[in-house]
């Protein structure tokens, strides 16, 4: 709904709490999360699941669980975005939404595919999340991991995060999943789409391996997804993942002291830094890959 205020990654410090917050406290340095954890509801007791149904089935589009907006602009209402709307200044959040990009890339790998050590994985899109699929599937020891992006300035990092090889699908005439199953022998263990291309997503499927092959999409689309349901017969396996299958406040914690213990680099995921005045250029830079 709209006018609304999007973003769905942020930190802050809390200015104030309402009345039964008790988890936190004014002053307190929080993580923003878009996968709210209430504890008590069978998704949130499920190890299976990270989808809280207190949330999805009870919280109005665009509103708080009350049914209301905290933001309003000249009198008018704005809506919420994700549980979140990071991109101001001041935001209002529930208590157990205490971000999004590396968690969602890290733990598709070792949550979601659960990559097993010696397996081979491709990797579709070298972004953010694409980089942090390479870092789940490096650390869960895959031996062979094959990054395919069409911005080959792309591949340099994409090899200091664990991709072993680089692809361009530009470079051959063949399809790229033609490409990839006859370069791996069959097809891959595990393949990662991380655009929200419906054209990649069938091409990751095909480009796992016909008789156990995992694809797990990870990338969004408002496009619907077809493919021949033939090629699903001899074993391969479609999933999708969520926030990379974290509990949001239970493993949160967790990836922030794995951070903080050197596991991973986040730092070396950041190339621009742009202020909120400068929202613009950062999705045009999204944009032009």
């Amino acid at each position: 709904k709209f006018p609304i205020i999007i973003g769905h990654e942020g930190v802050g410090i809390v200015e104030s709490i309402g009345e039964g917050v008790t988890g936190i406290k004014p002053g307190d340095r929080v993580i923003l999360l878009i996968a709210p954890q209430c504890g008590k509801c069978t998704v949130c007791k499920d190890p299976r699941g990270n989808r809280c149904l207190t949330f999805i089935l009870n919280r109005p589009k665009g509103l708080m669980s009350d049914g209301t907006s905290r933001f309003t602009c000249k009198g008018k209402q704005i809506y919420h975005f994700l549980f979140t709307s990071t991109f101001t200044e001041y935001t209002v959040v529930e208590e157990c939404l205490i971000g999004c990009g590396f968690s969602t890339g890290y733990g598709s790998a070792l949550n979601t595919a659960k990559v097993h050590p010696g397996s081979t994985c491709v990797i579709f899109g070298l972004g953010g999340i694409g980089l942090a699929v390479a870092v789940g599937c490096k650390i869960a020891g895959a031996t062979r991991i094959i990054g395919v992006d069409i911005n080959a300035d792309k591949f340099d990092k994409a090899k200091a995060f664990g991709v072993s090889e680089c692809m361009n699908p530009k470079d051959s005439d063949k399809p790229i999943a033609q490409v990839l199953l006859e370069l791996t022998g069959g097809g891959a263990d595990y393949v990662f789409e991380c655009i929200g291309n419906i054209e990649t997503m069938t091409a990751a499927l095909n480009s796992s391996h016909f008789a156990y092959g995992t694809t797990v999409i990870v990338g969004v689309s408002a496009s619907k997804l077809s493919f021949d349901p033939l090629i699903m017969l001899s074993g391969r396996t479609l999933k999708s993942s969520y926030f990379g299958g974290w509990k949001g406040k239970d493993s949160v914690p967790m990836l922030v002291s794995d951070c903080m213990a050197k596991k991973f680099d986040l730092e070396k995921l950041v190339t621009h830094r742009l202020p909120l005045e400068k929202i613009n250029e950062g999705f045009d830079l999204l944009r032009s890959g």
